[in-house]
């Protein structure tokens, strides 16, 4: 792979899960990543794994707004260059029923899946414009159905979605697409089947015990392939559109 063809990508909620498999596939195609998560640990494999040369590592929590600048820096200063971002990161809280939850629960829930992003994105912007660069936004069929107890995370991607939109049409440089990766067999999984389920309607509790059950989960890699190859290669006719990971428009980036 030549200089030209290795991209220089920031992302977020790369220590685990469809993160991580995104950081894989990335660094495995000679890509230079600033990967971005809470824990450190994971992170640290990451940099262990392919070496100072591929990986910056920025370990914190997103919700504080100064964290996506500071990416942005790390990128520029190492390689000169931002090509993609990708939003990977979020969280599942509050999975409480609108009634029994606060507004303040939500405003914390929003914090990180919509204003954290929304602080990347613009600091972000001026480096992908001039490299005519691309954002992939990590986003979930939440965002067009409903499930008890996920509002405010069903709504949080949706306005992800929307931001995608809008940006297709504020950034003319710049691709910006959402993705649906979904069923995966990750952490928040777990999280659903374990911890949440109560606070979940029968129903929708007994179909993710089912998906596991039956084997019905995605690997990590099958959506997360296809965001990786968005953020190298995506072209701009998707700019603005949401996208299930397995949409015929994504046919060129599935896995065989």
């Amino acid at each position: 792979m030549t200089e030209s063809q290795e991209k220089v990508i920031i992302l977020t909620g790369a220590s685990r899960g469809i993160g991580q498999a995104i950081a894989h596939h990335l660094l495995s195609h000679h890509h230079k990543l600033v990967v971005i998560s809470r824990t450190h640990a994971a992170l640290d494999q990451l940099h262990y794994q392919y070496g100072s040369d591929q990986v910056e590592v920025l370990a914190g929590d997103l919700s504080d707004f100064k964290l996506g600048a500071k990416a942005v820096e790390l990128a520029l200063s190492r390689w000169g260059r931002l090509d993609a971002l990708v939003v990977n990161h979020g969280t599942l809280d509050p999975v409480k029923k609108i009634a029994d939850s606060s507004a303040e629960e939500w405003r914390k829930g929003f914090d990180v899946n919509v204003f954290s992003a929304v602080a990347v994105i613009q600091a972000s912007l001026p480096s992908l414009r001039k490299m005519h660069g691309r954002i992939i936004l990590t986003s979930s069929g939440a965002a067009v159905s409903a499930y008890q107890g996920w509002g405010a995370y069903g709504a949080s991607k949706a306005v992800l979605n929307h931001l995608a939109l809008t940006l297709s049409g504020e950034e003319p440089d710049v691709t910006t697409i959402s993705v649906r990766p979904g069923v995966v067999d990750t952490e928040m999984q777990r999280e659903i089947r374990e911890v949440h389920h109560g606070a979940m309607s029968a129903k929708d509790a007994d179909k993710f015990m089912g998906l596991k059950k039956d084997g019905g989960l995605l690997r990590p890699e099958q959506p997360g392939h296809v965001i990786a190859k968005l953020a190298v290669e995506g072209g701009k006719e998707l700019s603005g559109r949401f996208l299930s990971w397995n949409d015929e428009a994504l046919g060129k980036f599935q896995d065989e």
